[in-house]
């Protein structure tokens, strides 16, 4: 099988507003993300770390880096799935996210599982 089949990990995400936490008047827009985790390799796999991108429609940027994710560093196997959500606020109804998960697999290669970018958004504003 081929190297990169081996260490493959399939991330994908759906976004919420949450109008009864955001403050539009007070340039407060919060969002909810879930976020599942696929170990689509042949290895078992652990989530060790994460790095996130996020971006404003302002193109203000913050970059969160941390151990694990809600608090744990799951070991998929492969097949598994883990699902988690989270959430983040921005001062502007649009924006986007992206990162990587830094995963160990259980024979010590590390590798990146990339986030492909979403896109948060107020309902109604883009078009």
């Amino acid at each position: 099988m081929a190297e990169s089949k081996k260490y493959e990990v399939a991330v994908s995400a759906v976004p919420q507003y949450i109008a009864e936490q955001s403050d539009p008047a007070n340039d407060s827009y919060v969002f909810a993300y879930t976020i599942t985790i696929e170990n689509v390799g042949t290895v078992p796999a652990q989530l060790i770390s994460r790095h996130w991108i996020i971006t404003d429609a302002a193109g203000e940027v913050q970059e969160v880096r941390g151990l694990g994710v809600v608090g744990r560093q799951p070991l998929l196997q492969p097949g598994e799935k883990f699902e988690y959500s989270s959430g983040c606020q921005l001062d502007t109804p649009v924006g986007t996210m992206r990162g990587s998960y830094q995963m160990t697999a259980v024979d010590g290669k590390q590798f990146e599982a990339e986030i492909h970018e979403f896109t948060l958004a107020v309902p109604r504003v883009l078009h």
